[in-house]
């Protein structure tokens, strides 16, 4: 008789232990918190790489363009170096030569 109660008390006993683990390991450190976090740690650098990604896209059509665009190199050598073609004008205006309103 003694064996017809130790069984179904051994399987009760086994459950509720894998129900304690279940329980430790769910709201440990490695558990569904720590999962979630690291979910939106991962959309957090999709979404970083991504946007890098166009980035990159664009700095690379922009290279591009100023290789093989006579009309975008003028404009940034003209922008940046200040520099003109030989026989152009190059009108400069200060405020300082102005009239001062009375």
């Amino acid at each position: 008789m003694s064996r017809s109660i130790l069984r179904p008390l051994a399987a009760i006993a086994a459950l509720a232990g894998l129900v304690a683990y279940a329980t430790i390991m769910l709201r440990g450190p490695q558990g569904v918190r720590a999962l979630q976090e690291r979910r939106q740690e991962i959309r957090a650098l999709e979404e970083q790489n991504a946007n890098l990604a166009r980035d990159i896209q664009a700095k690379k059509q922009r290279i591009e363009r100023l290789k093989n665009d006579p009309s975008t190199q003028e404009v940034i050598i003209k922008k940046v170096l200040g520099l003109t073609r030989p026989g152009d004008t190059d009108f400069k205006t200060s405020s300082d030569n102005l009239p001062k309103p009375k």
